[in-house]
């Protein structure tokens, strides 16, 4: 899929952690529908997804605090714990009580903490490769979360080369240069170099163990998404939250890596469509 040079966002919510970028798009008092993204990514890979839900849905995205064209700071709390209380905010601010909600890896927890601690009602919960279940985090991960201070300080050239490496990572089938370009430049400059060690530095499992226990208590109807090569998260993940879930459907996605939305955005438009309509 091409980069979408016209995806933009151009509404501000000033929140606990800092001015979030939002915007809404489809049909005004349509059926309303949050995206999620995850990281280290944007509302940006939701884009081909969030105009094909357009046709039939009000959708709501947003770039989470510490990412993509929202507010990057020093000292900023972008925890999942934070991001879940942001959540919350904008659901308010939105005025949407119980919307359907779609979200992929580190949004997933984010909408499940908002849902199981918050008190978030959804209408539907669709959940993509989501960052639920212990252990998670690859090698990578962890260790510049033990040293990232270290990493604040690579050389510009070196921290690019190491940004677009783990980006094209998340896909099976490889990204398209320019899309690729356009997933890694948040985090290129000096305040986006900070802000991507800062995020994988408050990465804190803690975060999902304390409801992992609690996904026996969800009591909307819940679709798994997941793509089958995925090489961050396991497909095997996804069987095993899917069966914890009451009621959750599986949904194997084909030839596709944690970044579904790149890799198979027809698929994975059909059966969110699929499952929203049903339950809108």
């Amino acid at each position: 899929m091409a980069a979408d040079t016209d995806w933009h966002l151009t509404r501000t919510f000033t929140g606990a952690s800092g001015d979030v970028r939002w915007d809404r798009l489809g049909r005004p008092g349509g059926p309303p529908v949050v995206l999620l993204h995850g990281t280290p990514f944007s509302s940006y890979v939701w884009r081909a997804v969030a105009r094909a839900l357009a046709r039939e849905h009000e959708v709501y995205v947003w770039d989470m605090p510490g990412y993509g064209t929202s507010e990057k700071a020093t000292g900023q709390d972008v925890s999942l714990a934070a991001q879940g209380r942001v959540f919350g905010e904008l659901l308010g601010h939105w005025g949407l009580t119980e919307p359907l909600v779609v979200a992929h890896d580190f949004g997933g927890a984010v909408a499940l903490r908002a849902h199981l601690l918050h008190d978030a009602r959804y209408r539907a919960l669709a959940l993509v490769d989501p960052v639920a279940l212990a252990p998670w985090g690859s090698p990578f991960f962890r260790l510049v979360a033990e040293q990232a201070e270290v990493f604040e300080r690579l050389p510009p050239a070196l921290h690019r080369a190491l940004v677009r490496e783990y980006v094209a990572s998340a896909s099976s089938p490889g990204l398209r240069p320019d899309v690729l370009d356009r997933l890694v430049e948040p985090w290129l400059d000096d305040s986006g170099q900070a802000a991507f060690y800062r995020q994988i530095a408050q990465a804190d499992q803690r975060h999902t163990d304390e409801i992992q226990d609690r996904y026996t208590e969800i009591g909307v109807p819940t679709l798994v998404c997941w793509g089958e090569d995925d090489t961050w998260i396991p497909v095997a993940k996804g069987h095993e939250l899917a069966a914890l879930v009451p009621g959750a459907r599986f949904e194997p996605i084909a030839g596709a890596g944690h970044l579904v939305q790149e890799d198979a955005p027809a698929e994975l438009t059909a059966a969110l469509t699929a499952f929203l309509q049903r339950e809108r």
